[in-house]
C-alpha cells in the first residue's frame, strides 16, 4: 500500500477531472516532477476539480492498528469480515461493468447487471441497508429510514466515517475529500484506487511553512501503514495569513474500504526561534460506497 503524489493543474472546464497516469499495469506510474496546485485567497470552491497529470510513489512503513469491521447479524453472527469484502469487491466490479454497458448502449446487458447488483445487495446486509436508506428517504419514509440507519450503525459503525474531514490546529485548517476512481481500480485483483484533495488554509496572523507530512493508512482488514515524507508534492510551501494551498494526491488500497489520517509538521517563519508544531489531518474514509446516505445525519 503506497501513497502517490500527483501533479494537479487547473482545468479549463470547471467541475471536471481528468486523470492521466502513465505507466505499465493498473498501478504502474512514471516518476515525474510535481508542483503545487495553487496558493491563493482560499475563496474558491473547494470541490472544484483539477486535472491530474503525473504521480510518483512514496515509501511507507508498517504499524499495528485494529479496525476490522463488525460482522452483520443479518448474515449470521459468525460472518467473517472477508465475506463483506468479497461481496463489496463483486459489487464494485458489477458497477464498473454496468457503466461500460451503458456507455456502449448495450442496455440489455446493463439491465442484466443491474438485476445482479440488486441480488448482491439483498445478500449483503450493509449494501442492502444503504440502499434501503436511500429509497426510504426518496419516498419520504423517514421513520423507516431512521430504523435502517440504526441497524447500519449497529452492524457497520465504520461505514459512518465520511469521505471528507475538517480540522483546525492553531489557526491552520485542513480540509480533505476523497473519491473512488473506478477507472483505475481492478476489484477482482484487490486493487482499489482512491484520489483525495486537500486544502490547507492559514487562518492565523502569522505565515507558516509546511515541512513534513505523516499519513496513517488503514485498510478494511486492519492492516495499517505509516507514510512519512518531506513537504507535499515535492514542495515545502509557505502559506501566508488568510491564504490557502491546495493539492491532490492518491492512494491505492487492497480493500474496497479503508481510512486515512495524519498530520503536517509546520513552523512559523516570521521568527528565527520558532518551534515546529503538528497540524492534525482528521480521519476520513476511503470507500467505494461514498457518502450516499449522509443526508440522513
Amino acid at each position: 500500500m503506497h501513497s502517490l503524489s500527483l501533479k494537479v493543474c487547473s482545468n479549463c472546464c470547471p467541475g471536471t477531472t481528468r486523470t492521466c497516469l502513465p505507466g505499465r499495469g493498473s498501478f504502474g506510474v512514471a516518476n515525474s516532477e510535481v508542483r503545487k496546485l495553487r496558493v491563493g485567497s482560499g475563496r474558491g470552491d473547494f470541490r472544484k476539480s483539477g486535472r491530474v497529470v503525473a504521480c510518483a510513489p512514496e515509501r511507507s512503513g508498517g504499524n499495528g492498528w485494529s479496525g476490522t469491521p463488525s460482522s452483520s447479524p443479518s448474515s449470521g453472527a459468525g460472518q467473517k469480515p472477508s465475506s463483506f469484502l468479497s461481496r463489496t469487491q463483486s459489487w464494485a466490479l458489477l458497477k464498473q461493468q454496468m457503466e461500460v454497458a451503458a456507455k456502449s448502449e448495450d442496455y440489455e446487458e446493463a439491465a442484466r447487471i443491474r438485476d445482479s447488483l440488486k441480488l448482491l445487495e439483498e445478500e449483503e446486509p450493509v449494501l442492502w441497508l444503504r440502499r434501503s436508506i436511500k429509497e426510504a428517504i426518496a419516498e419520504e419514509r423517514f421513520e423507516e429510514a431512521a430504523k435502517y440507519r440504526d441497524e447500519l450503525k449497529e452492524i457497520a459503525p465504520y461505514s459512518f466515517l465520511k469521505c471528507s474531514s475538517d480540522a483546525t490546529t492553531l489557526g491552520i485548517r485542513v480540509q480533505v475529500r476523497s473519491v473512488y476512481i473506478e477507472g483505475r481500480s481492478q476489484p477482482l485483483k484487490g486493487q482499489h484506487f482512491f484520489a483525495y484533495r486537500i486544502r490547507i488554509t492559514n487562518n492565523s496572523d502569522r505565515p507558516v511553512q509546511l515541512l513534513r507530512r505523516h499519513w496513517i493508512i488503514t485498510d478494511a482488514n486492519g492492516k495499517s501503514e505509516n507514510v512519512w515524507g518531506v513537504g507535499v508534492i515535492g514542495e515545502q510551501p509557505v502559506i501566508l495569513p488568510q491564504t490557502s494551498f491546495e493539492y491532490s494526491s492518491a492512494c491505492p488500497l487492497s480493500t474496497p474500504n479503508g481510512r486515512m489520517e495524519g498530520e503536517f509538521e509546520m513552523k512559523h517563519i516570521n521568527r528565527v526561534s520558532s518551534q515546529a508544531f503538528n497540524v492534525a489531518i482528521a480521519p476520513f474514509s476511503l470507500s467505494i460506497l461514498g457518502d450516499d446516505v449522509d443526508t440522513l445525519f
